[in-house]
This record gives structure tokens, sequence and C-alpha cells, in this order.
């Protein structure tokens, strides 16, 4: 029997807010324990919570971005259940009326497209972290993290398989980064996700018995834990065994789930409407006026980099999937205007040089300024395209423009015919036995010549001229 996975995700996405949600205490992250805290956060009796307004601007942000209807009328409630990170034995959350509902992210897998519908988007404040002492058996308790704010994103049991739920976070994370709303950093734990997963018979509608799977802190860590999870059930199912509802961890040194607890019910929460929060208002003219105000989110500017720069899909989606990257493509081309080399580059050497060093764009050696630059040196033949590699390893160790690196180093592309010729000569003159197997016929030859002109100039020779001397050259001789 064939099977399927049925995958749905529950994201958290912590807003960059200054403050946390219910108080004024900072939200800054690396802050020794317990400095940002208050009574509030801390659950102290007689304390009131006061809605933070930006967290709710920034959550109708990621509501109109993924085309959720916003709720008039949302509320908060009580999520109450035990946890030594959890000062007020409940967490505030949202249950039956969420601030968003009935969205969707579109994801394109192997030139696959698909719709991941969102069930709901709703605000909650985060809980406190457990720090597990290595030598005894003590546990600490760090409250910094206690109300600090954050939205949770579920989608539809809609994703099919590992590498489309992969697809979906990058895509989530690659919006909330644009509405600057999110920091997106999965490593700090602001953009975390637990998966929902069970499997069925291909082309059965029925739902299976679904487990959920923490501790997943990355993109990668995502696919492996799916990918063994649904191969663990069905290993059961193949077996007459039935798959059990529970929740399980991602250990991946192990490269397995293990089983942590059994599966939570909302009943189990005991969820009720929070007597000290009123009802949230949200009227038309509130969403109007944060409408207006959205950025140009990437699957706009994905199109608008097809159209205006006449760049191929691959392109424009991996030039536009984060806002960073997309404003240094940019940057680059209002100086060298010519789209399609200045993406060739970047996904190149560019994203090359910043994978070995693991850096983000916003950490790159080279600005777009000098990359304009140096583009602008190839395209005018004062450096070849091969000099032009050994000036980008150059730019990227110093910071130094293009032109002063050539001018210090002597790299200026020799342009002159009758000095080629000179070198043309000699190589021809050294290669009599390649020479005579080139005038029998085997053509391919031609770039040995290329090669060895080039070595003799140490790659400073224009390669057209070069080619264009060697031509004539052998021609004449056959």
């Amino acid at each position: 029997m064939e099977f399927e996975p049925v995958i749905g995700l529950e994201v958290h996405a912590q807003l960059k807010t200054d403050t946390k949600i219910f108080c004024s205490c900072s939200t800054s992250f690396g802050a020794p324990p317990n400095t940002h805290i208050c009574p509030v956060c801390l659950g102290m009796p007689g304390m009131l919570p006061v809605l933070n307004k930006k967290v709710v601007d920034y959550t109708i942000k990621m509501a109109i971005a993924t085309g959720c209807k916003v709720a008039e009328t949302s509320r908060f409630a009580r999520k109450n259940y035990f946890y030594p990170d959890l000062p007020k034995g409940y967490q505030i959350s949202q249950y039956e009326l969420p601030i968003a509902e009935a969205g969707h992210v579109d994801i394109e897998v192997d030139g696959d497209k698909s719709r991941i519908g969102l069930t709901r988007i709703h605000m909650e404040e985060d809980a406190g972290k457990l720090n597990h002492d290595p030598d005894r058996p003590v546990s600490m308790v760090d409250f910094n993290r206690t109300g600090v704010p954050l939205i949770e994103i579920v989608s539809e049991p809609d994703i099919r398989s590992p590498e489309q739920a992969g697809a979906y976070l990058r895509k989530l994370r690659s919006l909330v980064r644009y509405l600057g709303i999110c920091d997106g950093n999965m490593e700090e734990g602001s953009f975390r996700c637990d998966a929902n997963v069970s499997v069925r018979p291909r082309g059965d509608d029925s739902l299976g018995t679904r487990t959920e799977v923490k501790n997943l802190n990355s993109f990668r860590h995502v696919e492996k834990a799916l990918h063994y999870e649904i191969r663990r059930q069905i290993g059961i199912i193949e077996e007459g065994g039935e798959v059990i509802q529970e929740t399980r961890l991602w250990n991946d040194t192990a490269g397995r789930t293990n089983s942590m607890r059994g599966k939570e019910e909302a009943h189990d929460y005991r969820y009720f409407p929070d007597p000290d929060l009123l009802p949230l208002i949200i009227d038309n003219e509130w969403i109007d006026t944060i409408k207006k105000n959205l950025p140009e989110l990437p699957g706009d500017k994905k199109t608008r980099f097809e159209n205006n720069f006449q760049l191929p899909s691959y392109d424009a989606d991996f030039l536009t999937s984060s806002k960073e990257l997309a404003d240094y493509f940019e940057a680059c081309v209002k100086l060298f205007p010519q789209p399609k080399q200045v993406s060739n580059w970047v996904m190149g050497s560019l994203s090359a040089l910043l994978n070995a060093e693991e850096k983000s764009i916003d950490e790159s050696p080279v600005s777009a300024e000098n990359l304009a630059g140096l583009l602008t040196l190839i395209d005018k033949d004062v450096i070849s395209g091969k000099i032009a590699k050994t000036v980008f390893e150059e730019m990227a160790k110093t910071g130094s423009p293009p032109e002063k690196i050539v001018e210090e180093k002597g790299l200026v592309q020799v342009t002159d015919a009758s000095a080629i010729e000179e070198v043309v000569d000699k190589v021809l003159s050294d290669s009599p036995d390649e020479v005579e197997a080139y005038k029998g016929g085997k053509k391919k030859l031609m770039g040995y010549f290329v090669g060895q002109v080039m070595k003799e100039t140490k790659g400073k020779a224009n390669p057209k001229m070069v080619n264009q001397i060697i031509g004539k050259k052998l021609d004449s001789r056959c």
C-alpha cells in the first residue's frame, strides 16, 4: 500500500517590539537572567495586563500579507497548564475568537506550485526558559522571555512532503522579515515551529492519527524530522500496529524522534476568556491605515524583478528571498544597469563567499558599490573575467574598491594587439606538435593555445582578442 503524509505546521514568530505584550519590560535578547521582569509579567497578585498596540499592528500586517480576514472583534483567553517556566500558571493567548483566520501562503517546490491554507493567526505571550545544569539534577528558570509577544500561525493540513514544509517555512520567514515584524532568527528561538504529521493511504480523504514533533530549530531539522516521522509511522502501520497520538521531540544527534508525552487536546487547557482584558475591536480605518503602509512583499517584488529587469523566474525568486538581498541587488543594478550580469555574480561568486564564511548579505565584505565597480571594469575591458575573480577575492579580504586593487597590482587588461600577437607567436612556436594536430583537424586544441597565451600574460590578455589573433595565425598555416 502506498502512503502519503498529511502535515500541518504551527509557527511561532516573536514580534520585534521594544517592550513585552502586556507590560513595559524590554524584549532584548541576551540579557542576564531575570533582569527584564516586573510584577505584571511575573503574574503577581493584583497586577493587570495592558495590551501593547504595536503587537496588534504587527499582527494585522501579517494577516493582510497572507490574505487572512481580520476579525472585527477578537479576545484573549487563558490557556491553563502547569510548567515551571509559566509563573502565572496560565498563558494569555487567543482561542475561540482569534484576530485573523482563513488566509493562505503560496509555495513552489521543484516547479510545482501549491497553496497552503492558514487556519488562523493569533497573538499570545511567550513563556520563560528553563536552563538545565549539566552537572547537577537542577534546572534554573529565566523569566526574561515571559510575556514577549508572539504570533502563532497555524496552517491547514495541506502540506504533503517535508520539502513543501521547508518551502512553506522559508516563505513565512521571508514574509515576517519583509514586514519588519520578526527577525526570523531560528537559533535564538524568535522563529520556531511545531509539526503535526500523520500518514494515510494515498487517495484516501480520511485523516490518520497524528503526532506533534517539537524541538525544530532549523529548516534542515524540520525536513529531517518529518522524513523520519513519516517513515516511522508507515513502519508501524505496515507491521499491523497503531500510531499513538503523542508529542515527540526531534533528536538531531540520533536522527530520530523520541516520545515526550501524550498529546494534549484543547479541553485539557481549560480555555476561558481572560477577565482582565477587554475584547479587542478593530475597525476598517485601522486596517486600511496599516494596508497603505505595507512594504512591497516578496511575491510582488519577484514579479517586478521578472518584468522590469527581464530576469528568469529562478533568479528573481532567489534574489527576493530576503529583503536585504533584494536591496543589495537593486543597489548594484542602479550603479551597473545590466541586471542579468549582476544576478549572475550575486547568485554565483557572492553567494559562494557568504556561504563559505557563514555570513548574511548584511555582513557581506563586498559592498554593492564595489561589486558594481568590478562589473564596470569588466564591461569596459579594463580587466578580464578571469582577473575579475582575483580582484573579487581581494575585495572580500580587504574591502578595497576594485579600481584601487587593479591599479596597485597592475592587473589592467592587455588590449595592445601587437603585444598579444607577440605572445601568440611564441606559444605557437613552442607548440609545433599541437599546431600540426590542429592543422590535422583537432580544432579543440584552440582552447589549449588560448590557455597558454593567458598563462603567459598572467590572465591579463583580452580573451576576445587572443581568440581572434590565434584563429588568424592558425588559419594562415592550414
